[in-house]
């Protein structure tokens, strides 16, 4: 499915880089969601071939990506560090600033927002769902967030950032 969409959305090389994309975040989604960990040999290189492939496509100016990478890990570190300074103990894993970080590398700084709104509408959906289907809240239950970078990632990829979807 991941290939047809990549050869449906795009054109030349772009179909096999975003076919790329797409599988190595369907494999970092799953491992996150199956075990609740991101593993740094695969969001550190995917993070790289991002960078790689920003650059190669040439479209932007070269600190775009190392921009979209730093704000990506920056912005998520520090939200985990206020969480935990402010509630007493980690509200997020290790892994999601570098995985958010990686993603920046691919969709730059100003995709980044929409990563973000992307995988918030999804984790709470799910949330949401199982709470339903529980019939109660419980709060001790984790998510595995990187899923939902992941699905972030992949729509802002295809269909960019969604302020410019709006204008």
């Amino acid at each position: 499915m991941i290939a047809l969409w990549s050869v449906l959305a795009f054109t030349g090389g772009m179909i096999l880089l975003t076919a790329l994309m797409g599988w190595s975040l369907l494999l970092i989604a799953t491992i996150d969601t199956e075990h609740l960990w991101l593993p740094d040999r695969l969001t550190l290189p995917f993070g790289a071939l991002g960078v790689i492939a920003t650059l190669a496509i040439g479209e932007v100016p070269v600190w775009t990506p190392l921009v979209g990478a730093a704000v990506g890990f920056g912005g998520l570190a520090l939200i985990a560090w206020l969480y935990k300074t402010v509630r007493g103990f980690d509200g997020m894993g290790g892994g999601d600033p570098r995985l958010l970080g990686a993603i920046g590398a691919w969709v730059g700084w100003q995709g980044l927002p929409s990563v973000l709104v992307w995988a918030c509408v999804a984790g709470l959906s799910v949330a949401i769902a199982q709470t339903l289907v529980r019939r109660r809240f419980s709060g001790d239950q984790q998510l595995p967030f990187g899923a939902f970078l992941a699905i972030g990632a992949w729509l802002t990829w295809l269909w960019g950032p969604l302020h410019a979807l709006l204008t």
